[in-house]
Parts: structure tokens; C-alpha cells; sequence
């Protein structure tokens, strides 16, 4: 493990049925610990962002659906009130495709009618056990593959240091351990190679300045704060050689959906001649999807988000109000970048391009046609 063995969700020591997550809304200031315990718990720690990132937010949602199923054995019809309460699970977030994979994979555990139900809640609880333990897998064998991209970077830059600029959080935080897009940079560091990571403040929920900065300097990751808008000017000037994002849906074409602004650099990055990688579980792939731009949901949080700021007074987290109170304000959560600015998908099973060709070499059982 890496971090000093920290992970993002974890069963609770002393209640059973229930688990423990870090209310990420508190850092880098405050560690916070909540508990879930229930189906309404799960939900209201995914709608307000107290977990975020894709594989996150479908673990959790997996252990959800274990709360569900023990809040519906006494109903009369178990299995429809379990669905009742997967469909609110599903409302808690509508573009990390993630979990509604999680909660597709519990309804499978929960309709095997040759198992009474304390036996399919087990089996659901084992099932989220799971989920976590494969996130961590997949994490490190992204961060693997990864690491090989720096490799050869390295090799053309000799002695140099190798400066990646990362947008938003796709780190353990989104994560379980190591992350998507940051878990080469770990690999990198551990390694002895000499990287610096410019980090994204991405408003306006500053989780690059927050949440990314937080974990790099805990593991001891050379890293700098920018504005969101400063990627393209270190661009121009030659001071970036990769880019690297996580991404919270992929079409079965090689688009993706990513914090609001990871289009402008994958532009920015085009522009400049500058790598544009995309670090992804196989989870969050869409198979059902072709082109992103038009087909991926894309979210609109609350307009408070872009009127507000909050920081630390040095006592308390403050929130403090930054526009005319006449103003409307527009609050997107996402944009999609689309594949022709990719220059590569790092996933768990290697690196492909961002086609669907490239995609269907790494996952041949996706092809159309085939019983999966």
C-alpha cells in the first residue's frame, strides 16, 4: 500500500453494518471520519460529495445496496423495495457511470432466487468487499502502465525532471489507494524519478488545490498550485511534458467526460504539442455510448458553488460570497474531451488509443454481439 496505508472507505472496527469514509468536503484543513450505516447515509454522503471520483462513489454505492437489502427483508416484497432504493441510490449523482455499475452489480447478488434473502445479503456484503479490493488492483496496475509512459518521457529528457500537469482529483481520494492519474506519479516517485506535478486548482470546488495537493504532499510528491487557466501559458513556454486526468465516464469510442475544464487543456495541450493521457478503470467505460459530447449527462450542481469560496480563517472553515448578488451563475460539473485530443487511455490491462478499436484490443469481450 501506499500513503502510510490510508484508503478512502473502510468497515467500521466497532459496528457492524457499518463503514467509515473521509468527508473530503474538510480537507486539506480538517480529517473528518463519517459513518454510513444506511442506504440514506450512502446516498447523502455521494449527492453532497462528502466521497467523490467514479470508483469511489461505486464502492460506496456497493455497500449501500448491502444496506438496502437489510432494510428490505422485512418488507413483504423484499426485491421490489430493494429496487425502490436503488433508484434513489442512482439519483444521488448522474455522470460517474461508476455507480450505477455498482448498484447493477448488487442487483444481480439480490435476484438469485436460489438463495433466501439474509444468504443474498452476505453475498451483497462480500460483493462490496470486493469492489474495494479490485478498485485497489486496478489502481496499481494503471499506475503501472503509466509508469512505462514516464519511462520513455524520461528517456528523451535525460537528467531533466519530468513536469506533469494534472486537472481536478483523480487521486486515492477519488479512489480507494493510489488513484487513476495519480497513481503513475506515486509509481514515478517511489522509483526515484525526478517528477513535479502542477496541480489544477479546478474551481469551483478547488479539489485540485485542496484534495490533489493534499495527497501529494503527504507522499512526498514535489507539486505546485496553478489556476485553472495557466496550463496553456507553462505550455507555451515548454515547462509541461505530459498531461495526465482520470475521467468519470468513457465512451466505447475513446471520449470522456472529466471536471469542467479538461477540455480547454486537452485543447491547450493539442496545440502545444503536448501529451494528453487519460487514466481510467475499465468501470468507467459506457459501453453503451458512442459520442460523448452529445450522449454523456452532464450534471449542473448548485449555482451557489461558483457565487461561493470557502478556506480556512486559520480557526474554521468559512464560506465567503465573491460575486454581485444580482448575478446568475451557471455551475457545470463536467465537459466532455473529446477523442481525437487523447493521446492515449491508460487502463489496467495497458495503454491503447482512445478508438474504440484501440479500447476493444485491450476488452475484446466488449465487441457487440458477444454474451458477456
Amino acid at each position: 500500500m501506499y500513503m502510510d496505508k490510508l484508503r478512502t472507505l473502510w468497515p467500521h472496527l466497532d459496528r457492524e453494518n457499518c463503514i467509515q469514509v473521509i468527508d473530503q468536503r474538510a480537507l486539506p484543513h480538517q480529517m473528518i471520519i463519517r459513518d454510513l450505516a444506511s442506504s440514506e447515509d450512502v446516498y447523502w454522503a455521494i449527492r453532497d460529495m462528502v466521497v467523490r471520483g467514479a470508483p469511489l462513489i461505486g464502492a460506496t454505492a456497493a455497500y449501500g445496496m448491502f444496506f438496502a437489502g437489510l432494510e428490505s427483508q422485512n418488507s413483504p416484497k423484499p426485491l421490489e423495495k430493494l429496487v425502490e432504493i436503488s433508484q434513489r441510490l442512482a439519483e444521488s449523482r448522474p455522470t460517474a457511470v461508476n455507480l450505477f455499475w455498482a448498484i447493477n452489480r448488487q442487483l444481480e447478488v439480490y435476484r438469485r432466487e436460489d438463495q433466501d434473502w439474509p444468504t443474498r445479503c452476505r453475498l451483497a456484503r462480500e460483493m462490496a468487499d470486493q469492489i474495494v479490493e479490485e478498485d485497489v488492483e486496478t489502481c496499481r496496475l494503471i499506475g503501472a502502465h503509466g509508469l512505462k509512459v514516464f519511462q520513455e518521457i524520461q528517456t528523451q529528457k535525460g537528467d531533466r525532471p519530468i513536469h506533469i500537469l494534472t486537472h481536478c482529483n483523480a487521486g486515492m481520494l477519488g479512489c480507494i489507494e493510489w488513484g487513476t492519474a495519480t497513481s503513475p506519479m506515486y509509481q514515478a516517485h517511489q522509483s526515484g524519478m525526478d517528477i513535479h506535478v502542477w496541480v489544477d486548482e479546478t474551481r469551483p470546488r478547488n479539489q485540485g488545490a485542496n484534495l490533489t495537493a493534499w495527497e501529494l504532499g503527504r507522499a512526498g510528491v514535489p507539486h505546485t498550485i496553478i489556476v485553472d487557466n495557466a496550463g496553456g501559458h507553462l505550455m507555451q513556454h515548454g515547462q509541461v511534458d505530459l498531461v495526465i486526468v482520470g475521467t468519470d465516464r468513457t465512451t466505447r469510442t475513446g471520449d470522456v467526460a472529466n471536471k469542467i475544464g479538461t477540455y480547454l487543456k486537452a485543447l491547450a495541450a493539442f496545440d502545444n504539442q503536448v501529451p494528453f493521457y487519460v487514466a481510467l478503470p475499465s468501470t468507467t467505460i459506457d459501453w453503451s455510448l458512442r459520442d460523448g459530447v452529445r450522449e454523456i449527462p452532464i450534471e449542473e450542481r448548485d449555482p451557489k458553488e461558483v457565487h461561493s469560496i470557502r478556506g480556512w480563517d486559520g480557526e474554521k472553515i468559512q464560506e465567503v460570497r465573491i460575486s454581485p448578488e444580482s448575478s446568475r451563475a451557471a455551475n457545470f460539473g463536467f465537459d466532455v474531451t473529446p477523442a481525437r485530443l487523447v493521446s492515449a487511455l491508460i487502463t489496467e490491462r495497458g495503454t491503447c488509443p482512445a478508438s474504440e478499436a484501440g479500447l476493444l484490443e485491450l476488452f475484446p469481450e466488449k465487441q457487440e454481439g458477444i454474451q458477456i
